[in-house]
């Protein structure tokens, strides 16, 4: 990929990030913290930083690249083209061998939520599990909308269906037995299934974990819908956010459910192309080592 195409590419990415995260940055810049927002980098982990440099995927060299030496995954190629030779920068083999266990782990969880029909019963109750009987709150700056006897009646009348091992970690001890099973790290590829909010969110934490081998446009578009998906999951949670201008969806009612589903459904339908696409560039990457 010739210079002047690859910046133009890694320029409209920056600007499709800095329309995204701007808002983000400027608040973290003066100190305010965001209940919804913040999760997205501080839980997954990756920084704005990281998210706005692009990469083309594994396969890709990109010519007068030197903004590329020493970048982690990356190693410098000389290759024969039917314009002549060329040096370059792409994605390192060395790299993507060292990453092999995680691609296929990657590549076997998310074939196996593909083959699960969507469960759209759990009504974000997670959240509501998180903080049940406890007075360890996780979002210390919001108050609970119902209050904290509020809180644990809805969870005592309506059964916890959690799916996802990295949420159901965070129960408290007395809402881990009300979840309709038990779940382990060992049983996550076993249980994780396509309409649970997380799974769904986590399409982006496996695209970055394999960054820079795949390309940043399906990272980002990822990223965009674990941004739905967190904003989904916090209305629908016991948190109270209208000073942050979030509606509650009132999971404790009828209506709210319904809402709550409709909503989650959208979810999954966008969440079913990109888990295609980040499954098929995971098979590409095992196709490619030995």
């Amino acid at each position: 990929m010739s210079g002047p195409d690859w910046r133009g590419r890694a320029a409209a990415h920056r600007a499709r990030v800095d329309a995204l995260v701007g808002p983000y940055l400027e608040r973290r810049a003066a100190g305010r913290k965001h209940p919804v927002i913040d999760f997205l980098f501080t839980y997954y982990g990756h920084k704005p930083a990281q998210l706005k440099r692009w990469h083309p995927g594994f396969g890709v060299i990109l010519a007068d690249a030197a903004d590329y030496t020493g970048s982690r995954g990356y190693h410098q190629i000389s290759a024969e083209t039917p314009g002549g030779p060329l040096t370059g920068w792409t994605a390192d083999p060395a790299f993507l061998d060292k990453r092999r266990d995680t691609v296929e782990f990657v590549a076997r969880l998310l074939a196996a939520t593909a083959t699960r029909p969507a469960q759209l019963s759990c009504f974000g109750l997670h959240e509501w599990a998180m903080v049940y009987r406890s007075d360890d709150i996780r979002h210390q700056q919001v108050p609970l909308r119902l209050g904290h006897e509020g809180t644990d009646a809805v969870v005592e009348a309506m059964q916890l269906r959690c799916t996802h091992f990295d949420a159901f970690r965070f129960f408290t001890p007395a809402a881990a037995p009300l979840n309709i099973e038990p779940l382990t790290r060992e049983s996550q590829i076993d249980r994780e299934q396509p309409g649970c909010l997380h799974a769904n969110m986590d399409i982006y934490k496996w695209g970055f974990k394999l960054t820079p081998l795949i390309g940043s446009d399906l990272l980002f578009d990822a990223f965009d819908l674990a941004c739905a998906a967190r904003e989904l999951d916090m209305k629908a949670s016991p948190y109270d956010l209208l000073d942050f201008d979030y509606q509650p969806i009132r999971i404790e009612t009828p209506s709210g459910r319904a809402e709550y589903v409709r909503a989650q459904a959208d979810i999954a339908s966008r969440a079913e192309l990109l888990r295609t696409r980040l499954l098929t560039a995971c098979r590409d990457l095992l196709s490619a080592t030995p």
